[in-house]
């Protein structure tokens, strides 16, 4: 069913949407995702997503690191580096420090490499918890 590579990879992430899952909303995570399903909205990770080549996202991606074999509409921030992978399909800006595109990658869009963006902010990190000393 899956390759090692996509099984070693798989095992590195925290988070799996998997084939025929569809979600609708934004998804913010300090960890790894996996996407091989759906998604519309915007994702948000301070680590590493891989959208596998069953995957379709719908939204704006925001990552450390990425590597798309599937398909995205929308833009594609990365800090580091961003991988398109053979038989991705993209449409929107990308946004990058690094860049690596393989043979069969299709990618219609502005690119910008070389950019230092700025550090991936989660809804959660602006909300502060609250105080145990207040409640008394």
């Amino acid at each position: 069913m899956f390759s090692k590579a996509e099984t070693h990879s798989m095992a590195e992430s925290n988070t799996i949407i998997g084939t025929g899952t569809t979600i609708e909303g934004n998804i913010e995570s300090n960890d790894n995702l996996r996407v091989e399903g759906t998604l519309k909205g915007v994702i948000k990770t301070k680590s590493k997503i891989v959208l596998g080549a069953s995957a379709v996202v719908e939204g704006d991606i925001f990552a450390r690191n990425a590597e798309v074999q599937g398909t995205v509409k929308g833009k594609i921030e990365v800090t580091e580096l961003l991988i398109l992978g053979e038989g991705c399909k993209v449409k929107g800006d990308i946004i990058t420090n690094k860049l690596e595109v393989r043979d069969g990658a299709s990618f219609n869009g502005d690119c910008s490499m070389g950019v230092k963006t700025k550090e991936i902010k989660l809804e959660k990190d602006n909300v502060s918890a609250p105080s145990l000393l207040a409640a008394n």
